[in-house]
């Protein structure tokens, strides 16, 4: 049995193929595309090499070739088209994870400015009724101030009643009349 060896061939460039007799023969396989390179390995040519030499089946050995060719093109396609899957795949859970970042970071500042309205609104309302406590506390001491104004005039004139009926001799009818 032989070594397998890998042989890289350019699409569009002839290939040496021995024949039985010892002659080289350039066997050109045209696949259409410059840019990718395809396999083949020697085990198989030398295999059908040796096959062929019995027969001198050229025609045989060139129909295997294109058939392996016709394999390799198909097994790169299939490469090329599991890639692009692969890609259009990943391309597209690259867009749905940048897609609910993008929504999350919407949801987190909307929450802000909610969070920002609720703590704008609480300070209103701390400050409306600290207002309404001032508010209350001064006519308390609005409330306070005139009863004790009240008071000193009551006072005031309790004593000059009393003085008068000092003056006079007179005696009050009603005593505690005011106070009652």
């Amino acid at each position: 049995m032989m070594k397998t060896k890998k042989v890289h061939f350019k699409p569009d460039s002839p290939i040496q193929i021995p024949s039985p007799d010892g002659e080289t023969s350039l066997v050109s396989i045209n696949t259409g595309e410059t840019s990718k390179s395809q396999i083949i390995t020697s085990e198989k040519v030398s295999d059908d090499l040796q096959e062929s030499s019995d027969s001198i089946d050229r025609e045989g050995l060139l129909e295997k070739v294109e058939m392996e060719k016709k394999l390799a093109l198909i097994q790169a396609w299939e490469e090329n088209e599991k890639s692009k899957a692969e890609a259009k795949a990943y391309k597209k859970l690259s867009g749905v994870g940048a897609w609910e970042v993008s929504k999350r970071a919407i949801l987190e500042v909307e929450l802000r400015v909610i969070e920002e309205k609720y703590e704008k609104m609480k300070a209103e309302k701390i400050k409306e009724m600290n207002n309404k406590q001032i508010e209350v506390q001064k006519a308390a001491e609005q409330k306070r101030a005139a009863i004790i104004a009240k008071r000193g005039e009551d006072v005031v004139m309790v004593e000059e009643s009393a003085a008068k009926f000092r003056a006079s001799g007179y005696v009050p009818k009603r005593l505690f009349s005011r106070f009652c």
